[in-house]
Formats: C-alpha cells, sequence, structure tokens
C-alpha cells in the first residue's frame, strides 16, 4: 500500500513537471539541483524564485511545499497547500500539510471537509485521521466506530487496534485500552518500542506495576536504554507513571504520521519518510523519539548540519540526551567539524563517565583527525567499560586494531583483529583488513587468501575486498589467477588510485605492458599519496621489475604458462 501511494504521487509530480518555469530556468535549475542534493534551504530559496515567476505551475508549488516541510517550516508551507488546493492542484504533500494544519489548528472539521472533496493521503491515514478528528470534536463515540473500521480493512487491523487503545487511554479509559494492548500477536498486536512503554504506562496506571516490569523484561530484554531503565526502577519502587503517549487528538494525529513514517523507512527514499516525520513533529514538536527520528534521517540524507541542530533540540534532562549529543558528536564528524565533535564527547564523558558508547565515539573522531595515539587510548577505555557479552565490543576491537595498525604495533593489532573475528567470524571488514595485511607483510598466506575469498564471499560488490583477493594471488605469485578479481575491482572502484595501481602491476605481471602503463596512468590521474606518486612515475619510467630490483626485491619472471 505505501509503495503505490509513493508511486501516485511520483506520478502526480513528473505530469506537473511538464509545465516547467520558462520564465525563470536558472532558480528551477538550481532548485532540482539543490533537491537532488537533499539541500532543503537551497531548495526552499531557489524555487520560491521561482514560483515567483510562475506562481500557478504545479511543480514549483510542491516543490517549495516539500522543502519547508521537510527544513520542518509547516508555516511556510501550510499557504503554499492552501494555494494549490485552491488552484484545483492535486497533491498528496499538500494533503498532509493541510491535514496536519487542521490538527495543529484544531480546526478538525476541515479534516472531514477534504476527504469529502477526495483530497486523500491514503487509506490508513485517512481513516485514522477521521477518528481522530472525531476524537478531537469530542464525538468519542463516532471516533470509535471508525476505528473499528480501520480494524476490519484488509491489512490495518494491527495499526487500527493500538490507535484506539490510544484513544481510550487519552480519554482515562485505562481498562479498555490495556483489553486491546494485551491481545496476542495472533489477535492482531505485536509490541514495538512505542506500544510497549504505551503499555507500561497503562499497566501502572491500573496499579499493576509488576505486570508493567515484567512487560519490560519480555519486549526488550536487557536492551535497555536510559528512559527505560528509569522507567523500570520507578516501576520498582512502586511508583505510578504518568500516561503521556497520546494524551490529546493532536497526539493522535501525530501518532498516525510517525507511525506511517516508521512504516516506509526503508521502502521509499529518506527524503519521502521525512515529510511525514516532519508532519509529525509539527503536530507533536516536544516528543523526543520523533525528534531523534528526523535527526537520524537527515544524518542518512547527508544533511549533518541540520542533524545536529535536531538532535541539539533535547533537552540536558530529558532521559534520551546522551543518545542524542553521541548522535550530535556522529553528526558533527561527518560534517568534517572534529573538535566540535570532540568537545561534544569531552563534555559528555564528565556527565556520563562509565558510558562505554562515548569513548568508542571518541576514538572514531580521533582517529578521523589521524590521532591514532589518542584514539587507541579512548578504545581501550570503551573495552574496559563495556560487558563482557556487549555486541559492540567487535567493532571496538576492530577499530582498536586499526590503530595499532597505524602505530606500527602489529602484534597488538592482530591480536584485537583476531579478537574481532572470534565474536564475529565471518564479518567481510574484518577478514579483508587481516587478511590483506598479512598479504602485505608476506605471512600466512594461504590463511590471508581464506580470509579475503570468505569476504569476497560476503560482499561481492565491495571493490576494495575483490582489490584485495586480486592483491593476495599476486603476491602468491598466481598472477593469470589475479587478472580477474583485479579487473573487477577497477570496475567497482574505477577513480581508485591505489586499485589502479595494482591492476598495472597485474598486467605487467603478466606480459601486457602496455595496459599496464595505462593503469599506471589512470592511477597518477586520481590523485594518489605522494609517495606512491612517486613509485608509480617510476614504473612508468623503468618498468615495474627495475623498481622491484631497485627497492631490493626480486623481479617477476613471467612463464609463458603462468
Amino acid at each position: 500500500m505505501f509503495k503505490s501511494i509513493l508511486l501516485a504521487t511520483a506520478l502526480t509530480t513528473t505530469l506537473a513537471g511538464a509545465a516547467f518555469a520558462q520564465a525563470d530556468p536558472g532558480s528551477y535549475l538550481a532548485a532540482r539541483q539543490a533537491d537532488f542534493g537533499n539541500d532543503y534551504e537551497a531548495a526552499a530559496r531557489y524555487y520560491q524564485q521561482a514560483v515567483l515567476a510562475d506562481p500557478s505551475n504545479p511543480m514549483l508549488l510542491e516543490g517549495t511545499m516539500a522543502a519547508n516541510l521537510s527544513l520542518g517550516n509547516l508555516d511556510a508551507a501550510a499557504p503554499i497547500a492552501d494555494a494549490m488546493i485552491s488552484l484545483g492542484i492535486e497533491s498528496q504533500v499538500a494533503n498532509i500539510v493541510r491535514s496536519v494544519q487542521a490538527g495543529r489548528t484544531g480546526n478538525w472539521v476541515q479534516i472531514f471537509e477534504a476527504l469529502e472533496q477526495d483530497h486523500s493521503v491514503g487509506p490508513l491515514v485517512d481513516g485514522l485521521s477521521q477518528a481522530w478528528a472525531h476524537m478531537g470534536l469530542g464525538e468519542v463515540n463516532k471516533a470509535l466506530m471508525t476505528f473499528d473500521e480501520v480494524i476490519e480493512a484488509p491489512g490495518l487491523r494491527a495499526y487500527g487496534l493500538f490507535h484506539k487503545a490510544m484513544a481510550l487511554a487519552s480519554v482515562g479509559d485505562y481498562e479498555g485500552a490495556e483489553e486491546i494492548l494485551s491481545l496476542s500477536p495472533e489477535g492482531g498486536v505485536r509490541h514495538n518500542r512505542r506500544s510497549a512503554i504505551a503499555l507500561a504506562q497503562i499497566l501502572s496506571q491500573l496499579d499493576r506495576n509488576s505486570d508493567a516490569v515484567a512487560l519490560i523484561d519480555a519486549v526488550f530484554g536487557d536492551r535497555l536504554d536510559t528512559r527505560l531503565i528509569q522507567m523500570r526502577a520507578a516501576l520498582e519502587a512502586g511508583d505510578t507513571l504518568p500516561y503521556d503517549t497520546v494524551r490529546s487528538a493532536a497526539d493522535g494525529l501525530a501518532e498516525v504520521y510517525f507511525m506511517v513514517g516508521g512504516a516506509l523507512r526503508g521502502e521509499t527514499p529518506d527524503g519521502y519518510t521525512l515529510l511525514y516525520v516532519r508532519a509529525a513533529q509539527a503536530l507533536r514538536p516536544n516528543d523526543t523519539e520523533i525528534l531523534l527520528t528526523a535527526a537520524n534521517l537527515l544524518d542518512d540524507l547527508g544533511r549533518y548540519e541540520m542533524s545536529n541542530a535536531a538532535y541539539a533540540q533535547v533537552s540536558p534532562d530529558d532521559p534520551a540526551y546522551m543518545e542524542a549529543e553521541i548522535g550530535r558528536a556522529d553528526a558533527l564528524r561527518k560534517a568534517d567539524r572534529l573538535e566540535a565533535s570532540i568537545e561534544v564527547l569531552q563534555a559528555l564523558s564528565r556527565l556520563f563517565p562509565e558510558e562505554a558508547r562515548i569513548y568508542a565515539t571518541k576514538g572514531d573522531v580521533l582517529r578521523r583527525m589521524d590521532k591514532e595515539a589518542e584514539a587507541n587510548a579512548a578504545y581501550t577505555t570503551a573495552l574496559d567499560l563495556y560487558a563482557p557479552d556487549d555486541p559492540a565490543i567487535w567493532f571496538v576491537r576492530y577499530t582498536r586494531a586499526i590503530t595499532y595498525f597505524m602505530l606500527d604495533q602489529w602484534p597488538e593489532a592482530e591480536a584485537d583483529f583476531r579478537a574481532a573475528l572470534a565474536i564475529r567470524p565471518e564479518q567481510p571488514q574484518v577478514l579483508n583488513f587481516l587478511g590483506y595485511s598479512l598479504v602485505e607483510r608476506g605471512e600466512k598466506l594461504p590463511e590471508a587468501l581464506d580470509m579475503i575469498e570468505r569476504a569476497v564471499a560476503a560482499q561481492p560488490d565491495n571493490g576494495a575486498i575483490v582489490d584485495s583477493l586480486g592483491w593476495v594471488y599476486f603476491q602468491l605469485g598466481r598472477y593469470q589467477d589475479a587478472v580477474a578479481p583485479m579487473e573487477r575491482a577497477a570496475s567497482l572502484e574505477p577513480v581508485d588510485p591505489v586499485i589502479n595501481d595494482h591492476l598495472g602491476d597485474v598486467y605487467w605481471a603478466v606480459g601486457r605492458e602496455i595496459e599496464a602503463q595505462f593503469q599506471w596512468n589512470r592511477a597518477l590521474s586520481f590523485d594518489p599519496e605522494e609517495e606512491e606518486a612517486i613509485r608509480i612515475r617510476r614504473k612508468l619510467e623503468v618498468g615495474l621489475d627495475a623498481v622491484l630490483i631497485e627497492e631490493g626485491e626480486d623481479p617477476i619472471r613471467v612463464a609463458s604458462d603462468d
């Protein structure tokens, strides 16, 4: 259903695009380029400029509105949506914006009027929006009947049941809400984080704290974040948890859009999912989970400064503050604001000195800054703090091994690589790094070949790993065997200087000297490290065999049957 909604929207946009804004093509093209790069600030600005020249153009209006919604600026998006409807332009995004604006202002009648005029978002959103609109108007019985209609619709039972339970809880009918949320998976209720927290709160309101603790343990096990730890402790202490999952019709409508955004994630482009999450955020701006989801989506979209700003909105008093600050530090790292990232992590480590993830993240940033010794120390602190069975340990072992490798402490590096493999025996990145390192050192080559072959089997389209396979064949003197994987690696990573240099060496080894020179010249064109560039130029002057002799190595002897 969600995919069909997306396709319908894409088709509408494509057809609207036929009305290209000839009056200001520069702004239009700049807006489209910004759109493709998820640069919503620039897209909103350029689309707005283009709209001034062509104020009734459907595509320009849609682009302006969607960019503003992606920025979380509903106030700017709402009048555009109204204008599109007045012009008779059908747009799913405009329908979302108008629905959200109705919920924000309490104009619940507008939701019914829009649907009567066939301004639909989709069957699930339409049905639940009407039910919450009835709740907003105080028409509880009509709302429950509408929720029941959603429950009876094919494929929508679970969504309808959850929202009916939230509606009952919002008016204090905790018994009715508990009866629904305690249904079995076969009955239509399969708990996620949101529903489990709601049910725990409802059970506590019914003086059933022990049942709430059992629920948290059953759903989350030992994977408790700060909020869940605090909830569980309060329950065991006999405190009554406040019910705050959905307290009003506006909260309920926000939950509709947040739920759909969660269902869309991974199934549609992240930029499309962001529209639903921003809709939820407009209705419920102080919901931390919605805010963190928006921040995470922005990070995935490469909008690191926007992600940083979103994470920064989480209050230090919020149980999710540490999670948000770690996310913010990571966004700053990706934005190449490394000193700022370290400052965030330093402050966080003073607040949470026993939290391993802070030091692991700090190690990642320091490694990006080429401060391997400091990164190594941060990783060591993290490993000292992690529980022995924490699933994150393998990765920290792996990253600390890289710092040992860069510090030329090979025994320690190898020990950490092998410790990571003991936890994740088929992890391709670890297999590749350790296998490639052994090849470069000329050690344990049969084992190294086995590791790299397993890594390639796990990730056959990873150019760096396929390159490792070709290179180990080269190091073993299996030159003909090296050709195919090295050529594939170069096709997967066509502008990588190291891979093209390696392919040149392989071609030289099998007597294809003209092709070798071509590949070395390609490698030079892709800006290799200076030391490697000097070596490539020397190979172009005198050939690989002469360079090997100059380096004190044996030249390659090519047999006709190699």
